[in-house]
């Protein structure tokens, strides 16, 4: 899941993972929450951290998925060639890779701001003191061709659930669990 801050793409991701549960499939869910504060506490918000940062995950994730856990990653990932090098890691171990993207407009994700991080940013922002905070005073590249896009702006993290286990199953990708 990529999009920008406030998107609500961890929110999807763990309702994705906790549906998957009840199914009986191995899931988890790794966010910047659960990896900053650990595997990547020693990296910072440069694009240099950023690629590294999206880098250990996609291997983590391709770990993970190796041995039969559906992985969601739920990460801002600003940049489309780190998400591309994650997608290259999994192609070349002969697994899926699904990108979703959770389009939703900077306007609506300013609203929502959980953490206040709009608010600061903009705040430096306007004091000419940048924070290179994504979709602010750093790009955010959507995805050119991702394989699922949300629209999370008028719909239940259910609903949003609900496509991607669609999306899934469509493709085969679900098995039968365990």
């Amino acid at each position: 899941f990529t999009g920008l801050s406030g998107s609500g793409k961890s929110t999807i991701a763990f309702t994705v993972e906790h549906a998957l549960v009840q199914r009986g499939h191995l899931a988890y869910t790794l966010d910047g929450d659960n990896i900053r504060h650990g595997l990547n506490k020693n990296l910072g918000f440069s694009a240099a951290d950023r690629e590294e940062n999206i880098r250990r995950i996609g291997e983590v994730a391709r770990l993970f998925a190796d041995t039969g856990v559906i992985t969601c990653t739920s990460f801002i990932s600003p940049y489309r060639k780190d998400r591309g090098q994650v997608r290259k890691i999994h192609q070349d171990a002969g697994l899926a890779f699904v990108e979703v993207f959770v389009d939703v407009p900077i306007e609506v994700c300013e609203t929502r701001d959980p953490k206040g991080l709009y608010k600061k940013a903009r705040a430096a922002l306007a004091e000419g003191k940048g924070m290179g905070f994504t979709g602010v005073d750093d790009p955010y590249e959507p995805p050119s061709s991702p394989e699922l896009v949300l629209r999370n702006v008028n719909i239940s993290r259910e609903q949003a659930a609900i496509q991607v286990l669609d999306y899934l199953e469509s493709k085969g990708l679900l098995g039968k669990g365990l």
